[in-house]
């Protein structure tokens, strides 16, 4: 209990006072999180931290004293847990042993998409340094998949130097990545 203070504590929480409202989560948050673990065991650091932020956007509605505001809080903490548990029956969830979590792949691979956009990025930061006719031809032939003919009519030049273009970029990539020590055997 916060005491004779709650007042001045409580008017300058209201007003926004984050030392203020903090000492009013130092002297709930323990009792509301015990609460939360008996009503919603699994689920009582998020539901606390739920009820948290539903006081927070009506803490400057409230009036009353110490003991309204403990009433105020618990009430909801426990429509967050009430919440949950309809939740919960809606939308059951079987428990799987953990030896069978390694034997399920998931969907993605983050570890292969970070790679990929960190190999991405390097490509479009290669591509950068070629001068703007050049850049654009490739990345229209490579990573657009198109062939010199759409090419040509997209940038408005000739089959021909379309092909200059493209060869002339992708030679001047092979000659960077072999000086970078990524590539071997470029002919030059």
């Amino acid at each position: 209990m916060i005491g004779p203070s709650f007042p001045a504590v409580l008017a300058a929480a209201q007003g926004g006072d984050e030392q203020a409202f903090a000492v009013l989560w130092r002297d709930l948050q323990p009792a509301v999180l015990r609460y939360l673990r008996v009503a919603a065991p699994v689920a009582a650091e998020d539901l606390a931290a739920d009820t948290w932020i539903s006081v927070i956007r009506g803490l400057a509605r409230f009036r009353g004293d110490e003991q309204n505001l403990r009433t105020w809080v618990f009430t909801a903490a426990r429509h967050r847990a009430m919440d949950w548990h309809r939740q919960a029956v809606r939308r059951p969830v079987a428990s799987l042993p953990v030896e069978l979590l390694a034997a399920r792949a998931a969907p993605d691979d983050p570890a292969a998409a970070v790679l990929e956009a960190q190999s991405t990025q390097a490509a479009l930061a290669l591509l950068a340094e070629l001068p703007p006719d050049q850049a654009e031809v490739v990345a229209l032939r490579v990573l657009g998949g198109l062939g010199v003919a759409e090419v040509a009519q997209i940038v408005g030049k000739r089959p021909g130097a379309v092909r200059v273009l493209a060869h002339r970029g992708l030679r001047r990539l092979a000659r960077r990545l072999e000086a970078a020590g990524l590539a071997r055997g470029v002919t030059r």
